[in-house]
């Protein structure tokens, strides 16, 4: 394996750092509130980054995720990208893809999921490309901003919603932890076309992709929290010498870092094998399970070591608090993660589930 980004990745994760660098300031965070920064998004659609996930592939927009979850951006590049470009190149027919794929490459569509899939959407098709769909999505991060969602039904099969279609319901916005501009989707007889095969092959790639995008945003949350903590105990005194003198600070950051490059490194390798057409399930529950896990303790630590600060609403180290914690459940907690972890290595009888390598 060889992690070294291309030229073209290199490239893609210096523009992101200096976009969300300059315009996902704390004072424009202050200002948005818990709305989505649209002149972030035209910049990022402007400069290209959606476009270029199709050429840099998914280590290209783990990359760039990292950048964003290092000030906390509240855009849906994750979702528009995944649930969007991604799955649509890599699922959707030619005539989806030739059809759909501009307005995401360029911004002007922006593409959710209703994942991870709950049972709770059925749908009536009579096996060709449309469906009528009924059932309740209660939480559907970036619903507010979205102009599609990708809606997996019961049996596994994945649909492609246009939002305000007739019998989509999608006017109820819902607050979560983390300011995504959620909403709860409600679907009563609305059409949708199918994107891949009737089985759930192309949703458990998608759930794939899903958990290693999300996994590589949490280590870019969890070394903006990080970079804060050291930035502060190294200023903060107490008793005439900096709070990163303590031995049980350095101890506490130690860890901090340790998990946060393993969260890294392990969705790195999901992305990695993902680019190269190798299996990668397992090691994108292996990544997500590490960002559950380990980013709420990162999260964590970070508050932590802001003292008082930290249990401030206002200060930026919250905003990596709330997001932490948003991604910690998001697509799976550890616990569900390390059981389906489990499931997939006990029926794929080797170490690493249905792949069978070490």
């Amino acid at each position: 394996m060889d992690f070294t980004p291309t030229e073209e990745q290199s490239a893609v994760r210096e523009l992101a750092g200096e976009i969300f660098g300059d315009l996902s300031t704390h004072q424009r965070l202050t200002a948005v509130g818990t709305e989505t920064d649209t002149e972030l998004w035209k910049a990022l659609c402007g400069a290209g980054l959606p476009a270029a996930v199709e050429e840099t592939g998914l280590l290209g927009l783990v990359l760039a995720l990292e950048e964003q979850g290092r000030t906390t951006a509240q855009v849906p590049f994750a979702a528009s990208c995944v649930y969007g470009v991604l799955a649509m190149a890599a699922h959707g027919s030619g005539e989806q893809r030739d059809r759909l794929l501009p307005g995401l490459r360029d911004g002007t569509a922006v593409a959710t999921g209703a994942f991870p899939a709950r049972g709770g959407v059925r749908a009536s098709a009579d096996g060709g490309p449309t469906g009528e769909l009924t059932g309740v999505v209660p939480v559907v991060p970036w619903l507010r901003d979205a102009t599609h969602v990708l809606v997996p039904d019961e049996d596994g099969a994945l649909w492609w919603i246009r939002v305000g279609a007739p019998g989509a319901v999608t006017t109820e916005p819902v607050e979560t932890t983390a300011p995504w501009s959620a909403g709860r989707l409600t679907l009563s007889g609305a059409r949708g076309e199918r994107v891949g095969g009737p089985g759930p092959g192309a949703y458990e790639d998608v759930l794939a992709t899903a958990r290693t995008a999300f996994a590589g945003l949490q280590a870019g949350v969890c070394a903006g929290s990080l970079a804060r903590a050291v930035e502060h105990t190294n200023t903060r005194e107490q008793f005439g010498r900096p709070l990163a003198t303590n031995q049980a600070v350095q101890l506490r950051a130690a860890d901090a870092y340790m998990e946060t490059e393993a969260i890294r490194v392990t969705s790195y390798e999901a992305a990695w094998r993902r680019d190269r057409a190798l299996p990668y399930r397992a090691h994108a529950l292996t990544a997500a399970w590490w960002a559950s896990e380990a980013g709420r303790r990162v999260v964590h630590t970070g508050q932590h070591l802001h003292g008082g600060l930290g249990a401030d609403l206002e200060h930026p180290v919250y905003r990596h608090f709330l997001w932490g914690r948003q991604l910690d459940a998001y697509l799976g907690c550890a616990a569900e993660l390390l059981e389906e972890l489990g499931g997939l290595i006990v029926e794929g009888n080797g170490p690493y589930g249905e792949e069978g390598v070490a």
